[in-house]
Parts: structure tokens; C-alpha cells; sequence
């Protein structure tokens, strides 16, 4: 298999693992659920990965790795709107395109306890560059308030099938939950492509 087409399909593989890990589960998530979720056989799938355990620390490690493009790309930004901004319009990208790996990730907000993924605190307290540990409440729960809208309204978008309209609304959104009010567009909402 040609590598970019190998690499697309062990990403679509990554996604929907994510997402059924996310949903179901590690324990009540087989790999056949994930071979029929992609339209492959099971022996297909281990052709991929070699077992169970080994998809889904590849999953761990992709939502990490989004995590941390994100991280980079907004760390030379000051605390404020405009990195706030930033970030959502990268999250939202990242959502719209891999809902699974979103779906594991965002897992660490609602449930903290179970972040099993470690990104909880990358999300929460770099990317924003606030969170729990700086005490300040209102704060930690307008973020937790709008990734959480963000991974509803992006999944919402996908199977709506309106992932580019939807866009600069999401964003929109997510900055009115953190209480940036109503900013014009970014010269960014129109860069995403529809994946």
C-alpha cells in the first residue's frame, strides 16, 4: 500500500476506534466493532495493528499529538481573546475532521478522573493558558463549558454533513461561552476545508 493512502487509512482506523473506545469503552469495544466500523475485515484491521491494545495506544498517542499541534501553534500567543480564538479555530478543525480522536480526548473534561489520555491538563491549563490550578472558577468552567460545546456542535455538524457552514457559528459559540462576546470573522473561518 502506497504510504499517504496507508497513512489515510490507519488515521480513519485511529478515528472511529477513538470514537467507539470513547463511547463503549476499552472493555466493551472489540476489534471486530472497529474492523466493521471501517469497512474491513478483522485479520484486515491486525494488518494495521497488531491487537486491541496496540490501536488504542495509537489512538492515545493521535489525540496527544493533536494536542500538542494545537499547544504549538498557539504558546507564543498571550493569555487573552485573540488565543482563545486561536485555539478554538484549531480544536474546531481538529474536530470537525477526526470526531473520534475528539470524542477520547474531550472524555478528560467531562470525566477527570478517567483521563486516561493525559490530556486533560494540556487542553485545559497550556492551551487556554488558564485552568483549575490558577483558581479562578469562572474561568476553568466557561472552558470546560465551551470545548464542550465545541464537541457537541462540531459532531452535530458532521452528521449534519455541514461541517463548513457550521464552522464559523462553532467558534462563535465557543468564544461567547468564555465570554468573549461577538467578534467579527476571523480571516481563518474561511480557510478550513471540508474534510
Amino acid at each position: 500500500m502506497a504510504r499517504p493512502m496507508r497513512q489515510q487509512v490507519d488515521e480513519q482506523i485511529l478515528d472511529h476506534a477513538a470514537g467507539l473506545f470513547a463511547r463503549h469503552g476499552f472493555d466493551h469495544t472489540s476489534l471486530k466493532n472497529v474492523a466493521d466500523a471501517v469497512g474491513l475485515s478483522k485479520a484486515g484491521l491486525l494488518h494495521h495493528f497488531p491487537s486491541k491494545e496496540a490501536l488504542f495506544e495509537a489512538a492515545r498517542e493521535a489525540c496527544h499529538a493533536q494536542g500538542v499541534r494545537v499547544l504549538e501553534q498557539v504558546d507564543s500567543l498571550p493569555p487573552g481573546p485573540a488565543r482563545d480564538r486561536r485555539a478554538l479555530e484549531l480544536l474546531t478543525d481538529v474536530a470537525l475532521d477526526r470526531p473520534g480522536l475528539v470524542s477520547l480526548a474531550f472524555g478528560a473534561v467531562t470525566a477527570p478522573e478517567q483521563d486516561v489520555l493525559g490530556v486533560g491538563e494540556v487542553i485545559v491549563s497550556r492551551v487556554f493558558a488558564s485552568g483549575q490550578d490558577t483558581g479562578d472558577v469562572e474561568r476553568s468552567i466557561r472552558i470546560v463549558g465551551a470545548l464542550s460545546a465545541l464537541a457537541v456542535l462540531s459532531l452535530t455538524a458532521g452528521h449534519a454533513g455541514e461541517k463548513t457552514a457550521w464552522r464559523p457559528h462553532i467558534i462563535t459559540t465557543c468564544l461567547d461561552a468564555l465570554g468573549h462576546g461577538r467578534p467579527g470573522p476571523s480571516s481563518s473561518d474561511s480557510a478550513h476545508v471540508e474534510a
